[in-house]
């Protein structure tokens, strides 16, 4: 190599589509728009169209703020998606649930495109000891909660040492009374269902469910109760997809590989949430299990930090972004070697024989 310089260079792949979800509709639209401008690509945002006037203020903001040949915006539903995705683009990045995932990977096969996909799973949350588990049962219920359960990282469920369940039901009770008040459904922070559908379908989960909390609803303003359903096994109907609402099913185990196991003999987790007070419960935690990212001893935050890249694995999608990593998601890395023109050195070149490789010994010591 001498005399050479080696260095990378980041160039834009070109023309990428951002499809974002309905949970978190600006933010999901926006953030990732961010990563692909500031590595140079022009974008096609295509916001949820079960949020449409989040998605109406996005179409709105970026025709005043951006030139269309840059930026632009497309609102739709199924067929605009459909559409879209029968374009060719130089990268996609998408957010929302795992079948609409195997589509868009499906159609970006087409011409080997290259995809970002953020999508979700069964996160699990273990409570392992004792130790702060009153605190425990205030940040799960921040995370489980927040914005109706509606979030792609809350803790899907709980697995707690069964020693440890009743008194955590007691605490949980607490928190969600201190949050929401004596009646949740009236309360004015607490966030609807997006739609009938979704409401519909979270209500059908409620079935014959053994709740111990909450399970209270209202079908006028599509709202939920933090709820929390004890007895719950891998059978469940409420083990069986990603619920995404404010259902909280409630696991126990007798020793920690129980719960290892319980978790390995499903599909890789979007997030991954352990409480514990000693090092080598999370080492083991950590060391047997996959997921995307996830907290030790709290829930949710590991997504506010800049410095923390954020992604999913295997069936939780694939690729990261936030921070400097969304420039780099969206920029093809080019490997470049920069050689001098005032030496060339001989061995490389015909014909090789018994002095070159002499040398290049000698160069070896």
């Amino acid at each position: 190599q001498f005399y050479a310089q080696s260095y990378e260079s980041h160039e834009p792949y070109g023309v990428t589509l951002i499809m974002s979800p309905w949970n978190y509709p600006f933010m999901l639209s926006i953030e990732p728009a961010i990563g692909a401008i500031s590595a140079g690509n022009t974008v096609i945002i295509k916001p949820s169209a079960y949020a449409p006037h989040v998605s109406s203020v996005i179409k709105k903001m970026i025709e005043e703020c951006c030139d269309e040949k840059y930026v632009a915006v497309v609102e739709g539903g199924r067929a605009e998606n459909n559409e879209l995705l029968e374009q060719r683009f130089d990268y996609i990045f998408f957010t929302g649930s795992v079948n609409v995932g195997k589509l868009v990977m499906e159609k970006a096969s087409l011409y080997l495109t290259p995809v970002t996909l953020e999508l979700g799973g069964k996160s699990p949350c273990i409570v392992d000891d004792e130790h702060s588990l009153k605190l425990a049962a205030k940040r799960i219920a921040f995370g489980k909660f927040l914005n109706a359960g509606q979030t792609c990282v809350a803790p899907d469920y709980l697995l707690i040492r069964d020693e440890l369940k009743d008194k955590f039901i007691i605490y949980m009770k607490d928190v969600i009374k201190k949050f929401f008040g004596e009646c949740p459904l009236e309360h004015p922070q607490l966030v609807k269902i997006v739609n009938q559908k979704h409401f519909d379908r979270l209500c059908h989960l409620l079935d014959n469910q053994d709740i111990v909390i909450g399970g209270e609803y209202n079908k006028d303003t599509l709202m939920i109760a933090p709820t929390v359903v004890d007895h719950v096994d891998g059978d469940n109907v409420l083990m069986h997809e990603e619920i995404f609402g404010p259902i909280l099913p409630i696991l126990t185990y007798h020793h920690l590989d129980d719960a290892i196991s319980f978790i390995n003999h499903r599909e890789k987790p979007l997030a991954f949430y352990i409480f514990s007070h000693y090092k080598d419960v999370q080492k083991k935690i950590l060391k047997s299990c996959s997921f995307g990212g996830g907290c030790i001893n709290d829930t949710i935050i590991h997504l506010a930090s800049n410095q923390l890249s954020f992604g999913g694995v295997g069936h939780s999608g694939m690729g990261s972004y936030h921070g400097k990593k969304s420039f780099e998601t969206f920029s093809h890395t080019r490997s470049i070697v920069k050689k001098a023109t005032w030496i060339d050195l001989p061995f490389r070149y015909y014909p090789y024989n018994s002095f070159k490789d002499k040398m290049i010994r000698l160069f070896e010591k």
